[in-house]
């Protein structure tokens, strides 16, 4: 019997797009969109990012996503234009053995940051001075439980045949020691965080939060997310409007 011929693989066509940076091509200050680009480079799959000036926006984009804002996503010619479930989709679409699978294994890795840009929205827009301190605690209190989970062992750091306690975490990252939608998902976030809060707010992270200072130098030396990031400059102008000055 004659052997049947496998037909070879074909990867797929696919074109994120994300917002425009002032200068109408660099990358702009817009989380959910680095996001997607974090996702796509970590699974491995060849892609192709347009930049989308939102001030002149081109006629053939306007035919492809009337009134749509980035991020959006041509896959196999196919629009896809919710970000969350263009995560799903690619998540699902791209897995093993070909692709990374990014799922956290641990559901509270998704979940320790998901209030942390929410405070620092309502901080950065606060214009009444006797309100600074308070939203400036809520934002440490999620910084806090972000620090304290980095700090705490995953289940799958403590060898149950180990006589030796594990005490802290060494993770490089929120679920392991490799990126996940976790991260992809956070890690924007916290960049914008750290340059807008110190620029209009002279907001730093605490030092004494080290399992957060050590999340952000592993990041950071990753190119997935330092290439991703958009220049301080970006989000610092982005917010330059947003921050008021308190009275």
């Amino acid at each position: 019997m004659a052997s049947r011929l496998r037909s070879p693989y074909k990867e797929p066509e696919i074109e994120l797009f994300v917002k425009a940076g002032f200068d109408g091509e660099n990358i702009g200050n817009c989380p959910f969109c680095q996001s997607l680009f974090m996702v796509l480079w970590l699974k491995g799959v060849r892609f192709n990012v347009t930049t989308v000036d939102m001030a002149r926006k081109p006629e053939e984009l306007k035919d492809l996503a009337p009134g749509t804002k980035p991020p959006f996503l041509l896959f196999n010619r196919e629009l896809k234009t919710d970000f969350l479930k263009i995560e799903d989709f690619l998540e699902q679409i791209l897995g093993p053995p070909r692709y990374a699978q990014l799922s956290p294994q641990n559901k509270e890795s998704m979940d320790v940051g998901r209030n942390i840009f929410a405070k620092f929205s309502a901080y950065i827009k606060n214009t009444q001075k006797e309100a600074n301190k308070n939203l400036e605690k809520a934002l440490l209190r999620e910084f806090k439980r972000l620090d304290d989970y980095l700090n705490t062992p995953l289940p799958e750091e403590i060898d149950q045949n180990s006589t030796e306690e594990v005490l802290v975490s060494v993770r490089k990252f929120l679920d392991g020691n490799r990126m996940t939608l976790a991260d992809c998902n956070l890690l924007p976030k916290l960049n914008i965080i750290k340059i807008a809060a110190k620029k209009y707010r002279n907001f730093e992270i605490p030092q004494e939060m080290t399992a957060v200072w050590r999340y952000l130098h592993n990041a950071y030396a990753r190119d997935e997310f330092s290439h991703t990031c958009p220049e301080d400059q970006e989000i610092e102008r982005t917010y330059a409007s947003v921050a008021k000055k308190m009275s």
